[in-house]
């Protein structure tokens, strides 16, 4: 049976079966919260309308009047996000700022005073180190502020301006990510034969890599496209929910150009890598065997070879990438292609992983990364990691992490 119920609070109401967007019904009887005791069983008049009154309050429902017309229709159907939900959303998000926040400003630091790193693969490094610093530092303040309130409290202009930054800073890490592949893959790979990189050449790449991620953020805020709140009603994000032209293409183009030609490249450079190393280490043995030597290392001892350490850190690097972004990807493609309901719930997991990938990128690439080790030891000996000793195969491992170590 089909219910109509009336307006309430100038939002129009839920009719057979449409999408509900009241707040609330009115009460057949007005004292039934007053005297709970009156409603006898599930099956009374009382008791049904209760049950209407609570099932439509909406994860909406806090929205300022201000922001509602940037809140999709979809969203109106889901109940509010439990208070504990909000907590625990601006507790993870708190914790993975103060890592990130301390760990990339250390990059930051380390890699910009130590001459030794001051090379032109490690501009890009700390490039890469100031997109995170800077995703965190501008997002993470004002999600924990809406997650207390419960909703986005800071009007639409600055929707727009935390989705623009959001969206800035991840596009600028990814690619920086994809620039740093590149970097290792052409003085691994092409070795000798390939040109050495200049400073010029590493400002040119960073250049490319924010006007490239300035393109596709500040689309939205001219219309390809727009910035609007997200399910959990406490971060904005891009529009994946619309079904006009605009916003679909602008969402396929947004994936191809910031998430599957940057995975594809990472992948390729990181394969031919491996395989680089792979090669090398099999023309040591050979030429081992030629001169009756068990090797040509001194480091045999060591309980693993230079090709599993590299093997791993490849490994590593396209698993915690592939981790960081997909759930947006699913979340995005969802909307667009109706394959799935998306649940409030679920855009909080999609904003963490996210943002979680500003945490372990200064241990990808920073800390694996013998002489920033030996820098952080001589500057913060209390929170450096014991400072190694840097041999032959250490140094071949760390190729995938550190191409300048590869140029030495």
């Amino acid at each position: 049976m089909n219910h109509c119920f009336p307006m309430i609070r100038n939002r129009p109401s839920a009719c057979a079966g449409s999408v509900t967007k009241v707040l609330s019904v009115a009460f057949a009887n007005e004292n039934i919260m007053a005297k709970p005791a009156t409603i006898i069983g599930p099956q009374s008049p009382q008791a049904l309308t209760w049950t209407i009154s609570v099932a439509n309050f909406t994860v909406v429902d806090k929205v300022p009047a201000e922001m509602l017309h940037l809140v999709d229709t979809y969203w109106y159907q889901f109940p509010p996000l439990e208070t504990k939900w909000h907590a625990a959303l601006a507790t993870t998000i708190g914790m993975l700022a103060l890592i990130s926040i301390v760990g990339n400003g250390c990059v930051i630091l380390i890699f910009s005073s130590t001459k030794s790193l001051r090379t032109p693969s490690n501009l890009m490094v700390i490039n890469l180190a100031f997109a995170d610093f800077m995703m965190m530092f501008t997002m993470a303040p004002p999600l924990i502020i809406n997650s207390y309130h419960e909703t986005w409290v800071f009007g639409p202009l600055m929707c727009e301006v935390y989705g623009m930054f959001g969206s800035l800073s991840g596009c600028v890490s990814i690619w920086s990510m994809t620039m740093i592949a590149f970097d290792r893959y052409n003085v691994i790979v092409k070795g000798l034969s390939a040109k050495p990189l200049t400073y010029v050449g590493s400002v040119l790449r960073i250049l490319f890599v924010w006007v490239n991620s300035l393109v596709w953020t500040l689309a939205p805020m001219f219309g390809w496209n727009r910035y609007v709140p997200e399910g959990n009603m406490s971060a904005c994000g891009t529009d994946y929910l619309s079904k006009d032209w605009l916003s679909i293409s602008y969402i396929y183009a947004y994936s191809v150009g910031v998430y599957w030609l940057p995975l594809v490249m990472i992948i390729y450079c990181y394969t031919h890598i491996l395989q680089a190393v792979a090669a090398h280490e099999r023309n040591m043995r050979e030429q081992a065997k030629k001169m009756n030597v068990a090797s040509l290392r001194s480091s045999d001892a060591s309980k693993q070879n230079a090709e599993i350490k590299l093997a791993k850190v490849a490994l590593v690097t396209i698993t915690l990438w592939f981790m960081a972004w997909t759930p947006y990807l699913v979340i995005n493609y969802a909307g667009i292609f109706n394959s799935s309901p998306i649940s409030p719930l679920q855009t909080i997991w999609g904003s963490v992983f996210a943002k979680a990938n500003a945490v372990y990128n200064p241990i990808v690439y920073g800390i694996s990364h013998p002489k920033y080790r030996a820098a952080l030891y001589k500057r913060f000996p209390s929170l450096a990691l014991r400072k190694d000793k840097l041999t032959d195969q250490t140094s071949l491992a760390s190729c995938a992490t550190a191409a300048d170590q590869c140029e030495t």
